[in-house]
């Protein structure tokens, strides 16, 4: 059995930035992906989807997006930039091949994959933190009559004109599945909500958000959680009327639930409208029926559950100690110790900094610590 030097598992951005950084520094590596194309998971996207993070801090190591695709690049034109990126590197992933399990073998390692073994002295993980749908398990959901769909389902309003839709969800993906569906004009819009969101402005006169939070990143609650607030205040209308109060402790909020605050850009005024009507949390389904916290129900011609994914690594990584609480490996790109020396990770975290933009920093860290080690 041919030994690697380095494979890296997932030929999303993480790993095609990783492979490019690392044949850069004279490092062959070959990447394996589960599905048939590079950036499958943002081929799911919907059809509206934007990236969060403005173009110019999106971009992978060594090659910028086309400043034709706007400051908030589309789904399709960052699939593009995907594949143009493996072919400018000469990034050739090994597609089809889905990890199974993983095993220490020697100074090295064993992956067990639906197209053999393949034995490698390091494996990168860069499957993303979002791998895997995450569907609540409500009591009732066999028998309930509705359509019940994960947002990772949702195309577009095309299927819903002149049918309430009720949105599950607090997260970035609710707020935009929500807004898209009532920007239609004619779908009745509600949204369950269990936990109101920290809601931000994506941008304000052009000007975006997001280096407001690489330059908070390292910063304490106690600086972040009032600055946060007083954003709120200041740039976002008050919500508590419709359902949805501020949370007082945003980032408190952020580092118990992992969720990332919701960027607007159309969602307020959708609520302020009454376009999207926010409903209490989902407790259970019964027949046609959504039962929410507050004991009520309602009665959707469909749900949409945008609650979430799983980095879905614990077939792989289920061993002690390499999982935290969240599922997020416990090595990172400078590498594990112990008995995950070997194994690192590229790209799977919750970052209010912009995943893409710590992509690069994660690849260099990544070289750093495999040329000298």
């Amino acid at each position: 059995m041919t030994r690697h030097e380095v494979v890296i598992v997932g030929a999303g951005p993480a790993g095609l930035g990783a492979a490019a950084r690392l044949r850069a520094a004279g490092v062959d590596a070959l990447v394996i992906d589960r599905s048939e194309t590079v950036g499958s998971s943002w081929r799911t996207r919907y059809d509206s989807f934007r990236l969060h993070t403005i173009r110019w801090l999106s971009a992978l190591p060594g090659m910028r997006i086309p400043a034709s695709t706007g400051s908030w690049v589309g789904r399709d034109d960052f699939i593009s930039y995907l594949e143009a990126y493996a072919d400018r590197f000469d990034i050739a992933p090994r597609l089809g091949v889905d990890v199974r399990s993983l095993a220490a073998s020697g100074d090295g390692w064993t992956l067990s994959t639906s197209d053999g073994s393949l034995d490698a002295r390091r494996i990168v993980f860069a499957t993303g933190a979002c791998a895997r749908p995450r569907l609540p398990r409500w009591p009732g959901a066999e028998s309930f009559g509705p359509p019940l769909i994960h947002s990772s389902e949702y195309r577009s309003p095309a299927g819903y004109r002149g049918r309430t839709v009720l949105v599950v969800g607090s997260g970035n993906s609710a707020t935009e599945v929500a807004t898209d569906l009532a920007s239609s004009g004619d779908v009745r819009v509600q949204l369950a909500v269990r936990t109101p969101p920290t809601i931000l402005r994506r941008d304000t006169a052009g000007l975006p958000t997001q280096p407001i939070g690489i330059a908070l990143r390292y910063a304490p609650a106690a600086v972040v959680d009032p600055l946060g607030a007083a954003m709120r205040r200041l740039t976002i209308a008050d919500l508590a009327g419709f359902g949805l109060p501020a949370p007082s402790k945003p980032y408190s909020q952020f580092l118990a639930s992992g969720t990332v605050p919701v960027l607007d850009h159309g969602f307020v005024a959708a609520v302020r409208s009454g376009a999207i009507t926010v409903r209490p949390g989902v407790t259970a389904l019964a027949g046609d029926d959504v039962v929410h916290a507050d004991g009520t129900r309602s009665t959707p011609d469909a749900v949409i559950a945008a609650t979430g994914y799983t980095p879905g690594l614990e077939p792989i990584l289920g061993g002690p100690g390499l999982l935290d609480p969240r599922g997020l490996p416990t090595f990172g790109s400078r590498g594990g110790s112990g008995d995950s020396a070997g194994l690192y990770s590229v790209g799977i975290a919750i970052l209010l900094s912009g995943l893409l933009r710590e992509i690069g920093k994660d690849a260099n860290r990544l070289v750093h610590a495999i040329t000298k080690g």
